[in-house]
C-alpha cells in the first residue's frame, strides 16, 4: 500500500525585515520564517517535511496569497490578527504553549512565567521557553512578545533586532525607523 503524500505548499515573501518562506499543508500555515536564518529555516523545513511527508512546492494559491496581503498590512500598522489557518507541527505540549501565545494581544508583552501560568503549568517556564524557541510561524504565532521576567528582551529565532522591531511596530502602530541599524 503506498501512502499519499499530503502536498505542501511553498511562497517567499519580501518583509522590512527580510525575505520570509511560508509552507501551507492542506490544514494550513504551517511554517513562516526569516530565510537568512538558513540553519534554523533547515532544520525547520526538515521537521515539516517528516512530519507531512511532503517536499514543497513553490505555488500560489488563496492562502499564499492571504498571508502576503496580511503581513503587506501588518507592517504597515494596519493589521492587528492574523486570519489564517494553522497548522501547528509540533508535540501536543509545543501546540499548548503556541495556542498561548496567540493569546497575547498586539502590542501586549507577557513573560515566560505568565505564559506558563496562563497554560497551568507555573513550574514549565523553562520547557515553555523551549518550545516558544521551536515555534516554527513566526510573526503570526506571535513569539516575539514574550520577554524576560525582568522586562528585557530574550532569545528570538529571527535575532533580537527583529524582534525589538516587531514591538515597537506594534507600541506605535507604525513601522519603526533605523532600530535594525547598529542593533
Amino acid at each position: 500500500m503506498t501512502t499519499t503524500a499530503s502536498p505542501l505548499v511553498s511562497c517567499r515573501y519580501a518583509t522590512p525585515l527580510g525575505e520570509m518562506l511560508g509552507l501551507f499543508t492542506p490544514r494550513g500555515l504551517c511554517l513562516l520564517e526569516f530565510t537568512d536564518g538558513t540553519a534554523r529555516m533547515d532544520t525547520e523545513l526538515r521537521q515539516v517535511e517528516a512530519a507531512t511527508r511532503a517536499t514543497p512546492q513553490a505555488s500560489q494559491n488563496a492562502h499564499t496569497q492571504a498571508l502576503g496581503e496580511q503581513l503587506v498590512a501588518y507592517f504597515d500598522g494596519r493589521l492587528r490578527d492574523f486570519d489564517l489557518p494553522l497548522d501547528l507541527v509540533g508535540t501536543p505540549f509545543q501546540q499548548q504553549v503556541w495556542r498561548a501565545l496567540l493569546e497575547i494581544g498586539y502590542g501586549q508583552t507577557w513573560s515566560y512565567g505568565q505564559e506558563a501560568q496562563h497554560i497551568g503549568r507555573p513550574t514549565a517556564t523553562r520547557a515553555v521557553a523551549a518550545a516558544n524557541g521551536q515555534n516554527k510561524i513566526a510573526i503570526v504565532v506571535p513569539c516575539h512578545r514574550v520577554i524576560g521576567a525582568n522586562g528585557t528582551l530574550t532569545g528570538y529565532g529571527g535575532g533580537l533586532p527583529r524582534k525589538r522591531w516587531l514591538l515597537a511596530l506594534e507600541q506605535a502602530g507604525a513601522p519603526p525607523r533605523d532600530l535594525l541599524d547598529g542593533a
